[in-house]
Parts: structure tokens; sequence; C-alpha cells
């Protein structure tokens, strides 16, 4: 799975092909459909290779003094952090729940920390799930192909400046504050806001 990830990192997912992964094996296609049943299984297996990156380093059977909030955090940082080093495999993340092996490791144990911390069954699920969604949404929406560069930020800010502050006197004032927050700062800032929420859901 290792070139197939290299060859989706270069290239992405529509330009794929089987042929072109044979190609770089030395193989032939014949070869490979006897080991897979065609692209969309070997994706699943590419998603599950990434999801295998991610180091969640704090479980439940170590949390120590550490809050559910730092737990989760760390492992939804952990994430973060792989999603953006495959920018062009990002697409995949949204066409089906990752159920690999590697995937079924990381809800385990994510899960489990927020269990081991008191969280009644169907909140932990609900917890988890949205910490899951806005990860792979924000990375999706930051850094996969087509999202915005940093000197779209500037365009976007000179846009806001030159409305009219007569009927959009909010966006204006905020032009700066809107396009200017590094990205990972914003990652962590709005992460803590699904936190603080799930945690007064809890309390």
């Amino acid at each position: 799975m290792g070139v197939a990830l290299e060859i989706v990192d270069e290239i992405g997912t529509d330009a794929f092909s089987m042929r072109l992964l044979a190609d770089r094996l030395g193989s032939g296609t014949a070869t490979l459909y006897r080991h897979l049943a065609g692209k969309d299984e070997l994706m699943f297996h590419v998603v599950d290779r990434i999801l295998g990156e991610v180091d969640i380093d704090i479980g439940a059977d170590a949390l120590g003094s550490t809050t559910w909030q730092q737990a989760t955090a760390r492992g939804a940082g952990a994430l973060y952090e792989v999603l953006k080093n495959h920018p062009n495999a990002l697409p995949l993340l949204v066409s089906e729940v990752p159920v690999g092996p590697n995937a079924l490791i990381n809800r385990e144990r994510s899960m489990a920390v927020l269990l081991a911390c008191g969280f009644p069954l169907d909140l932990a699920a609900r917890a988890y799930t949205a910490v899951a969604h806005y990860v792979v949404g924000f990375a999706l929406q930051q850094h996969a192909p087509g999202a915005p560069q940093p000197k779209d930020a500037a365009r976007l800010r000179d846009f806001y400046r030159a409305l009219d502050a007569k009927t959009h006197p909010a966006t204006v004032a905020a032009a700066d504050a809107l396009t200017s927050v590094p990205l990972d700062e914003e990652f962590r800032f709005g992460l803590q806001l699904v936190l603080d929420g799930i945690e007064r859901r809890r309390a």
C-alpha cells in the first residue's frame, strides 16, 4: 500500500489508476486484480495506511492526570497533522466511514478514553464523532486540492475592506481578524470550542 499512497500523494485520486500502480511496481494489472477487486478496494487500504500514521499516545489505561479534553485534543491534533501531510488523499475521507484495522484501533482508543472519564456510552459516541468530523472537515476545507492559499487570504482581506461599511460594517471592521489567523491556531481554537461544548453537555 505504500507505493499506492505515494502515487496518491503525487497526483491525487482522480488521476490514479491500477495501470499506473502496476507500472510503478514493475508488474501487470492482472497480477493486481488477483489480490484486489479494483481501485475502490485499494483506496480503502490507502486510507487505512494513512490512519496508521496517527499516533494516539494517550489510552484509557494511561490517562493519569490527563483530562479527557487534553487526551482528545492530542489525538485530534495527531490526526490533523497526518491529514495535512496527505492533502491529495483527503477526498477519500468523505467517500465512506473508515473501518480498516488502523481506523478501528484509533476509534477504539479514542472512545475508551471518553468512557474511562465517565462519559455515558451515547455521549461518548457522539463526542467522538463530532471531534472526528471537525478534524476531517477542517483538513478538507483548508488543505485538500484547490483549498485557499495564503495569497488568497490577502485578496479576501482587501475585498472585505473594500465593502460598503454602511451595509457590511461588521465584515469591514473584522477584515483583518477574518483573514489573518494562522491555520494551526484557527484549528486549535475551533477544536477547543467543540471540546468545551461537549464538556458543557456532559455536565
